[in-house]
């Protein structure tokens, strides 16, 4: 799922948690809570709905927020994956899929007047199809309720289950994206659950069948993966045809959660873009503040220049 680490203390958005590591002067982030703000947290708890903006602990949750944005987290709250780097709490949903919600995610995205909405979801492994059945709906319901809105899913990898990926796929994102989050020596300390060489066939499977739809994925940087290993990585990933990379810095959620191994400066931020749009990706971000989510729009116009 989307994994905007935050800086944020869930008791007080205004107070950062404490961190093991001085932070860097340019990891710093303006809080926002102006009426936009205060608009968009309204009309999700009136709607019922989830955002990965709030589960995760995004730092950008303030700037998105004040500018009429958010990611939308469909299936619950629950994930059935316990990730170590992930704030979003996890566990045995109580409840199967609520067959509404696609339609309230709409409502929300017309009344937010939205031309691009991204759309994510907790892990549902209880679910015989991990819930690419409620994603496909929920783009449908966005398009008939707000034409033209261009809709990105960022789906997990449904266990190796294609039927499902296909189904989400049949429904035409503009842009399908999942996480890679990390290199493969790390995978079973930071990814719980998850295969490395999944997440490449998911990313490949996808290009190969619906080749007009761009793929996307992102990682996280500063768990202790060597350069050589994230440029191994992004390799890889431009080897499945991805059209769309992002490159952030991992924040700890809390005290329980993987620690910071290091901060990673601006300027090796920079090389891992050049090296990226090198090796064939259509457009790379790559920043400290950088998240799967941030400036989704922007991201998708700038790989159809």
């Amino acid at each position: 799922m989307n994994s905007p680490f935050n800086i944020l203390n869930p008791a007080n958005p205004a107070v950062p948690e404490p961190e093991a590591h001085p932070r860097p002067d340019w990891l710093r982030v303006k809080f926002f809570g102006g009426d936009n703000y205060q608009e968009i947290k309204r009309l999700m708890r009136t709607l019922g709905l989830n955002t990965v903006c709030e589960s995760a602990r995004c730092p950008n949750m303030g700037e998105c927020w004040d500018h009429r944005t958010a990611t939308f987290m469909i299936l619950g709250e629950i994930c059935t994956r316990a990730c170590g780097f992930c704030a979003v709490p996890s566990g045995k949903p109580a409840a199967p899929p609520d067959e509404d919600e696609p339609n309230r995610v709409a409502e929300a995205a017309e009344r937010m007047g939205l031309r691009y909405a991204v759309v994510t979801s907790v892990n549902r492994d209880d679910e015989p199809d991990g819930g690419a059945r409620i994603f496909a709906r929920t783009i449908q319901e966005i398009r008939l309720r707000v034409p033209g809105c261009k809709v990105e899913v960022l789906i997990p990898a449904f266990r190796g289950d294609w039927d499902a990926l296909g189904v989400v796929l049949d429904a035409r994102p503009d842009v399908l994206n999942h996480n890679t989050e990390t290199v493969p020596r790390l995978y079973r300390q930071v990814r719980k659950g998850a295969l490395y060489e999944r997440s490449l066939e998911l990313l490949r499977r996808a290009k190969q069948t619906h080749p007009h739809v761009p793929t996307k994925t992102g990682l996280m940087l500063g768990l202790g993966e060597e350069k050589q290993e994230v440029l191994d990585t992004l390799q890889d990933l431009a080897a499945q045809g991805t059209n769309i990379l992002t490159l952030g810095q991992y924040l700890q959620p809390t005290r329980d959660h993987l620690p910071i191994v290091r901060y990673v400066h601006p300027d090796e931020f920079a090389e891992y873009k050049q090296r990226g749009e090198a090796m064939g990706f259509k457009h790379v971000e790559s920043g400290p503040l950088v998240r799967s989510s941030y400036h989704a729009f922007e991201q998708t116009e700038a790989a159809q220049r």
